[in-house]
């Protein structure tokens, strides 16, 4: 079987990250209010949501026992403070249904194990959980947006550092400006004028925003191959940085 390779995670699995880091999320029904969104976890080609007990959505999905249609907007937002935070957003549309009530504090002890998430502790204190079916997504990034189907969304998982990226990143920023100016000569000549910042990290790897006068650029720096370890993922920044002894990632 011919395997195709590629430098950068599929779309699918970008929607899946992004639904584990949640910057900010929006739950659409019709007839009622948008409603706040506390987690979203995407299992398979379903999506559980926690929102508040009280609100309309609760409401309206429990006495349609057929689902509602409904869309999820989820925000996905670098980890330092940049011009403009927002990496990407993602759409999920489906149908929206009631979880019984018995199964919430299962379902809750089960997400957590893949998907540690404090939100989840306010299950039974205010809020309550909600299950999307999805039909389709969408992603919007800078470099354009496009549609996925649920059964691809359903094959895909997170990136295998999702959990830590957001500190790397941090750490990166605040401590690391040496190795990120290293890795600011991998980026295209016309680019280096601009204030170049750390914007995401992945097995796939590193994206960088360039904050310039005349606007905004996001590029990714792909690494020589992906990688599968935080061992792997610390020698691939330092190789691409041209300094193999150079620490680059918190212990």
């Amino acid at each position: 079987m011919t395997h195709a390779v590629t430098d950068r995670p599929s779309d699918a699995e970008l929607i899946q990250t992004a639904c584990r880091q949640v910057g900010g999320a929006t739950l659409a029904v019709e007839g009622a209010e948008t409603t706040t969104v506390n987690v979203v976890h995407l299992f398979e080609s379903q999506a559980f949501l926690l929102v508040p007990t009280d609100g309309e959505a609760m409401t309206l999905a429990g006495e349609c026992s057929d689902g509602l249609a409904a869309m999820v907007e989820v925000t996905d937002c670098a980890p330092i403070d940049l011009r403009e935070r927002v990496r990407s957003l993602v759409w999920l549309n489906g149908s929206l249904h009631a979880v019984p009530a018995n199964l919430e504090r299962d379902l809750a002890v089960e997400i957590a194990a893949e998907h540690p998430d404090d939100g989840l502790l306010d299950l039974g204190h205010g809020y309550s959980m909600l299950r999307l079916q999805i039909d389709n997504a969408v992603i919007a990034t800078s470099a354009g947006a496009a549609s996925v189907g649920s059964m691809e969304l359903a094959g895909a998982a997170p990136d295998p550092f999702w959990e830590f990226e957001g500190d790397w990143i941090a750490h990166l920023d605040a401590d690391h400006a040496d190795l990120v100016g290293q890795l600011a000569r991998r980026l295209p000549r016309d680019m280096r004028s601009g204030r170049v910042r750390p914007l995401g990290l992945d097995r796939f790897g590193i994206r960088f925003r360039v904050e310039a006068p005349a606007g905004d650029s996001d590029v990714r720096v792909p690494f020589a191959r992906p990688v599968s370890d935080v061992y792997e993922l610390s020698q691939a920044l330092r190789t691409l940085a041209g300094c193999p002894f150079m620490n680059s990632l918190p212990d």
